[in-house]
């Protein structure tokens, strides 16, 4: 996947607005992941409301608070803002783990031919070797939420298959809360009938 951006510089979307630009840099954060194309715009009234959807999707699939791994999934935000500032505004509001392109890069003019975008919001999913598996997976997202990722990641037979689902993650996340409690509580009965014995062995004395 990284050879789809070979020559390119994809920008991470932080507070130091890291650049990509390596070979190794790209392969580390996109190889065998399912990668999203996500063109968009922060103007636009349709993409405003998916944008916000897609957020949760991400975070919901890389976010370790609902997930017990993140999962193998990368997104790139392709710019259809009128302007940089725009472009800069509208990123503030998304995941850190999101990449771009940087705004004066015509290479999101031959990303927008090559996968015959001509409507926006569209989100391109690709196999780690570039194949795609779904062409606009916007309606898929909408209607299937998170869940939509299993299909995805089968398709592109990751080497890795690790997912959990939120709500799946709720039962462990619920476990990891009461075990402390139940440590404790074993602790403190244990040590209470320790210091029942002694007092027997005392008393027999």
């Amino acid at each position: 996947m990284a050879s789809l951006f070979t020559g390119r510089v994809l920008v991470v979307n932080n507070s130091a607005q890291d650049e990509l630009d390596t070979e190794w840099e790209l392969g580390r954060r996109l190889e065998n992941k399912v990668l999203l194309l996500y063109f968009g715009s922060g103007e636009c009234p349709r993409c405003q409301k998916f944008s916000l959807l897609l957020r949760d999707f991400f975070v919901r699939l890389t976010d370790e608070f609902y997930v017990e791994r993140a999962s193998q999934l990368v997104l790139v935000y392709v710019s259809q803002d009128e302007t940089e500032e725009k472009q800069t505004k509208f990123l503030k509001t998304m995941p850190k783990g999101w990449l771009s392109l940087p705004f004066k890069d015509e290479f999101k003019r031959v990303l927008e031919l090559r996968f015959a975008v001509s409507d926006v919001p569209a989100v391109v999913v690709l196999k780690p070797n570039g194949e795609v598996i779904v062409g606009n997976a916007v309606e898929e997202i909408r209607r299937m939420g998170p869940a939509c990722f299993r299909n995805w990641q089968e398709a592109a037979e990751l080497v890795d298959r690790n997912f959990l689902l939120a709500e799946d993650f709720d039962d462990l996340a619920r476990s990891s809360i009461t075990d402390p409690i139940r440590r404790l509580k074993y602790k403190l009965n244990k040590k209470t009938k320790n210091e029942e014995k002694k007092e027997e062995g005392e008393e027999s004395c």
